[in-house]
């Protein structure tokens, strides 16, 4: 087992499947475990019902992406004592660094999938939460989504544009110099899936939430 990654909520490990719960899928097949950590500043009877319903949400989030046809990680088993996941590990190429070193061409090419995928996503009902290509993984050409600790059910426009929004301020800091043709082929791709309707009310809304923004920063200025 292997600590891989620790965040405010969780440690995600690397290990074994039969490490933690005494079987395998097949032999030395390697798995994410995450595991909510205790929090100490909070009371135990509220931190242990938070941990729960939160290792709970994301289980059956990742279930219903999955029945969605979304390329996510999929779950093995769910310890409600112990507050973990197990879900399969996803061995591919983080997006945040695979498409710096490609050609244009493929990036746009991955991007029109990362919009497809989101937009399966939106269709089933949830908003991810930490759409950031660093939760991205290309793995033989597909693109998968990963880390839904944030994510929720919200079927809503607003939820959507806002998920959606968090996306593309996430590549205009990463991929700054290709981040406005990435983000329109995303938009491609999200139109594609769903259709050219979804992709205008989704881009009205990007707009109405980018022009709050500002709103908001002139208001602070003045």
């Amino acid at each position: 087992m292997k600590l891989i990654k620790q965040g405010a909520e969780a440690k995600i490990y690397l290990a074994e499947f039969e490490e933690f719960f005494g079987v395998t899928l097949l032999p030395g097949e390697r798995v994410i475990v995450k595991h909510r950590i205790p929090k100490r500043y909070r009371i135990e009877e509220i931190d242990v019902k938070l941990r729960k319903e939160r290792t709970i949400r994301e289980a059956r989030i990742l279930h219903r992406a999955k029945k969605f046809g979304v390329n996510c990680p999929h779950v093995y088993e769910v310890d409600i004592k112990d507050m973990k996941i197990a879900m399969e590990f996803i061995n591919g190429f983080r997006l945040k660094e695979h498409l710096e070193g490609i050609p244009i061409e493929e990036r746009l090419k991955i991007c029109r999938e990362i919009g497809r995928q989101v937009a399966r996503l939106h269709g089933a009902g949830i908003v991810h939460g930490d759409l950031t290509t660093s939760n991205m993984i290309l793995k033989e050409g597909k693109v998968y989504l990963i880390d839904f600790g944030l994510a929720d059910f919200d079927s809503t426009l607003e939820a959507r544009g806002v998920d959606l929004h968090l996306l593309q301020r996430a590549m205009e800091s990463t991929h700054y110099t290709w981040a406005e043709k990435g983000f329109n082929a995303v938009l491609d791709g999200y139109g594609e899936s769903l259709d050219e309707e979804a992709r205008r009310e989704i881009e009205e809304k990007l707009e109405e939430i980018e022009s709050r923004g500002r709103y908001r920063e002139r208001s602070w200025v003045g």
